[in-house]
């Protein structure tokens, strides 16, 4: 049976993409936020894919408007090159299932929706999980628009799902990510790396020990990407 989707978005190549698929429906494609509205209420798909930044209204004014279908809301994934860490965090706090930094091809798109529909990652318990990770990168000054982010935010959810993880972060937990994303290992790691010193060096150093409420790191300390995923996790599995 094919997947319901709409298209809140202007990138012919993801509308061509799901409409030449025949895993998926594509109900309605707009970036006239109050016809989406309208569309998606009565169309009510599985998906609906959206851009923040609409004509007539907002993406997350759309978002608020179609919940109203309560239990038939459909799983919203922003797609979108608003890359402030305010927008990624509202969005999540919403409700969104994902937030994606553009460019985003289709075909990684498609595999998200997958991963959404096939599983439990739009639960109540993952958003908090996503939502808390959100809070913690932005404390520290880790930017929502970098790769390393994403990357960093996808460590810290597989080494909360399994610890032993890391004990094989370049065996394993490299090659997972660079799967998800459909890059190389070798740019998982360096993108880890730039996100960490990017943070370091925006001198945010005394949040992370407020965090975790201990000294951990000073100004001439970086985490290596594993110490901090782990450093992460713990409060994650501790928090639960």
């Amino acid at each position: 049976m094919s997947k319901r989707i709409y298209i809140a978005d202007n990138d012919e190549k993801i509308i061509e993409h799901f409409k030449a698929s025949d895993k998926f429906e594509v109900v309605g494609a707009s970036i006239d936020g109050e016809e989406v509205v309208n569309e998606v209420i009565k169309t009510k798909p599985d998906v609906l894919v959206m851009e923040v930044m609409l004509s007539k209204l907002d993406g997350f004014a759309v978002y608020e408007k179609i919940k109203i279908l309560k239990d038939e809301t459909p799983k919203v994934i922003f797609v979108s090159s608003l890359s402030h860490s305010g927008f990624v965090n509202k969005a999540l706090q919403m409700g969104a299932s994902y937030f994606m930094i553009k460019p985003v091809s289709a075909e990684t798109l498609e595999t998200r929706i997958n991963e959404i529909l096939s599983s439990n990652l739009a639960t109540t318990e993952n958003r908090q999980l996503d939502e808390k990770i959100s809070n913690i990168f932005i404390s520290i000054g880790i930017p929502a628009h970098i790769k390393g982010y994403q990357f960093l935010r996808e460590a810290v959810k597989l080494a909360v799902e399994e610890p032993e993880i890391i004990s094989s972060i370049t065996k394993k937990l490299y090659p997972t990510i660079a799967e998800r994303f459909e890059t190389s290992s070798s740019k998982v790691e360096r993108g880890m790396r730039h996100a960490i010193e990017v943070a370091w060096n925006r001198g945010k150093i005394e949040n992370i020990n407020n965090i975790f409420g201990l000294k951990i790191y000073n100004r001439n300390e970086k985490p290596t990407n594993g110490e901090l995923i782990a450093l992460i996790a713990d409060k994650m599995l501790m928090d639960c």
